[in-house]
């Protein structure tokens, strides 16, 4: 075992003995890989920088682990054995909407992963707060051959990042949010085969832009 893998690597037990510090150390991790192979990428003696957590990389590993925490909330089939028999089926409902919005928010990440990439970090960074919100439906533009249901997923899984996968009511003032669910869902009869199918889509074009970025750079 290389002597710099008890620092990459995944280990449970240093999770398990320092749970916060443990999950925030993809910076220094992505900077001890980079020395592995010869490159000074990130500078982990010192606090971080804005183009340092900018490195497309750590954006494109938030998004896989929150595409394989949503994977393990959406296969499996918890009993809800704490609260009344006749309330399991609400909590279900809420247990799978937390999945959507980890699908929404792996997405999210996705794309602007491709956006950094695409535009380099210094120049996204000076456009940022064009893309400080999650509407999906709208960091989505730049991706090719979206059906009119493509943008209608997208749109629903913006309502499950923003508020329905988090809690019961959007807020005060904006419960008309709700029915703007249901009138979607059942507008372009999703399922979720569609909905699965369309995530892998936008994921899998990332290949297409760093391959278009090695080209422009090469």
């Amino acid at each position: 075992m290389n002597k710099f893998d008890q620092h990459i690597m995944p280990n449970k037990k240093e999770f398990e003995e320092d749970p916060f510090g443990y999950s925030a150390l993809g910076r220094m991790r992505l900077g001890i890989a980079a020395e592995l192979f010869g490159f000074n990428l990130i500078d982990i003696e010192n606090p971080a920088t804005s183009e340092e957590l900018k490195n497309p990389i750590l954006w494109m590993t938030q998004a896989e682990a929150l595409t394989q925490a949503a994977i393990l909330i959406l296969k499996s089939e918890p009993e809800f054995s704490n609260i009344s028999r006749y309330l399991r089926g609400i909590c279900d409902g809420q247990y799978r909407a937390t999945g959507l919005m980890l699908i929404g928010y792996s997405l999210e990440i996705c794309m602007k992963a491709m956006l950094i990439i695409k535009k380099g970090i210094f120049v996204y960074n000076e456009e940022e707060k064009k893309y400080r919100h999650h509407k999906l439906h709208k960091l989505s533009n730049f991706i090719p051959n979206l059906s009119e249901k493509d943008i209608a997923i997208l749109e629903l899984l913006t309502h499950y990042v923003y508020w329905a996968g988090r809690y019961p009511d959007p807020g005060y003032g904006q419960e008309n949010k709700v029915e703007e669910i249901f009138h979607l869902a059942e507008k372009y009869k999703i399922t979720a085969a569609e909905l699965f199918h369309l995530a892998s889509k936008i994921m899998k074009y990332t290949k297409v832009v760093i391959n278009e970025h090695q080209v422009s750079d090469s």
